[in-house]
């Protein structure tokens, strides 16, 4: 989990450049009467758009957030609160005076915290009094000198391409008044096309995520555009319906980022998600799915790599801001199938007896022994859908996950192993964990950018899968 991140005006990044994060947290930590937490982001970011065949907006942005959790010691428990600002890195003592004021009068407007916990007390990372991450034009240099040609020729084609292009970087320093101090610096690209013929009648959609955008292949993702837009020059009518479908990478991290989502303890114990048990209780230790699949995460994650610890400004049911600080470490959410954790904070395992799980920033979906890409299982295909990308996904039933969402950007009917023409988009109605239970065939895992949710959950990886009878429950009349 991340802190929030609000914008302060233009000017404030120069005056928060004086003041080190790692001296701000100090100054902080000192006006607090009873502890509580520090958490400063800088945060670093440069982004390009491209629209209607020509670049239109490039710029770089950076800001600070300072969030403030203060503790309030009542003889009925500990409150706490906190107070979230931009533009108090010059160390002004008024400013942090002002925040520090915020963040108790808030506390003592709480009641006693059900996450209550002792801070965490270490450890002390190395580095702290380093300058933030940066990050620049140059990162975007290799695939903007790609995308000039790429964009001339698909004018001469009589295609529009559009996109974006953005990479951030930010760097947490979190401390506590029990004596943690923790640095982590988070780089996050992604790249995103889009293609469509003049007429609007065929559009395709690729995305990448990287750390480092310059390792990227835009060729390569300009390369799978146009290989569908030549798919789309046929176009077939099919009924709403059941059908053999492949859903590569990235479509499969549309669904499963919800899957992981849904796996937070407390929702299961009350009987509200589909981990919970009938009669009562959860379904740890339970074979979901009958292929091995794990669902894991892991802060080291080669990468995927995110914070190995707790940051966050605000608790929740598996989350908690007493645990900032709190180190994480691999967590296998699925292990052969089997449900073996769900997501709890300190305050909350104690309560149900489970372990402390928080959340981890990155999400890894395999299937032991599984090789091949999407192309192969399209291979097996007789007939049925390739299926790329999905959106505007919403719950309809916490209790079995079942979602619906629109296809959006390629649909695609195979035959004979082979792609044939594109079709129209549906609505469709189905549950993440039911995809897993009727797998019919699993490729290797690669990196994945769900479309639907990168800007909140950028760091996974999936496989594709074919899925005998996915559910296009109507036809949906957008292009």
């Amino acid at each position: 989990m991340s802190a929030d991140r609000p914008v302060p005006g233009p000017e404030d990044w120069a005056a928060e450049a004086e003041v080190p994060a790692a001296s701000l947290v100090e100054q902080v930590l000192a006006r607090l009467p009873h502890g509580g937490v520090v958490l400063v982001n800088d945060h670093a970011g440069v982004e390009a758009r491209f629209a209607n065949g020509t670049l239109t907006t490039n710029g770089r942005r950076r800001r600070r957030s300072v969030t403030v959790v203060v503790l309030d010691p009542r003889p009925e428990g500990l409150a706490a609160g906190v107070a979230v600002a931009g533009g108090v890195g010059r160390g002004r003592a008024d400013q942090l005076d002002q925040l520090v004021a915020t963040a108790l009068a808030r506390a003592a407007e709480a009641p006693p915290a059900e996450d209550a916990a002792e801070l965490v007390a270490g450890p002390s990372d190395p580095g702290l009094e380093e300058p933030p991450e940066e990050t620049g034009p140059e990162v975007l240099a290799p695939l903007l000198a790609d995308l000039g040609p790429a964009l001339a020729e698909a004018e001469a084609r009589g295609l529009v391409l559009s996109g974006y292009l953005e990479h951030t970087v930010d760097t947490l320093v979190l401390g506590t008044s029990a004596g943690a101090r923790r640095r982590f610096a988070q780089p996050t690209g992604t790249a995103q096309v889009v293609g469509r013929t003049a007429d609007g009648q065929a559009s395709s959609w690729v995305g990448r995520g990287a750390e480092d955008l310059r390792t990227l292949d835009l060729p390569g993702m300009l390369a799978e555009i146009d290989r569908r837009l030549r798919w789309a020059a046929r176009r077939v009518e099919l009924p709403a319906g059941r059908y053999p479908t492949v859903l590569p990478p990235d479509a499969v991290a549309d669904l499963v980022c919800l899957l992981g989502e849904a796996a937070v303890a407390q929702d299961a114990v009350e009987g509200r998600s589909v981990f919970s048990a009938p009669g009562g209780g959860t379904r740890l230790g339970e074979q979901l799915t009958p292929l091995p699949f794990t669902l894991r995460s892991d802060p080291a994650e080669p990468g995927l790599a995110c914070a190995p610890f707790v940051a966050t400004s605000a608790s929740g049911p598996d989350v908690s801001v007493f645990d900032n600080g709190l180190p994480l470490g691999p967590t296998a959410w699925l292990e052969a199938g089997t449900l073996r954790r769900l997501r709890a904070h300190r305050a909350g395992a104690a309560r149900l007896g489970l372990p402390v799980s928080p959340p981890v920033d990155n999400l890894v979906l395999e299937l032991p022994g599984a090789e091949g890409i999407t192309e192969d299982l399209v291979r097996g295909l007789d007939r049925g859908l390739l299926l790329t990308c999905l959106w505007y996904i919403r719950e309809v039933d916490p209790q079995t996950l079942l979602l619906t969402g629109l296809t959006r950007d390629g649909v695609y009917l195979v035959e004979g192993g082979e792609v044939v023409g594109a079709v129209g988009n549906y609505r469709f109605n189905e549950s993440p964990l039911e995809i897993l239970r009727r797998a019919q065939a699993v490729g290797a895992t690669r990196r994945a950018l769900s479309r639907e949710w990168h800007e909140w959950f950028p760091r996974t990886a999936m496989p594709p899968l074919l899925v005998p009878d996915f559910n296009c429950s109507s036809v949906s009349p957008a292009t």
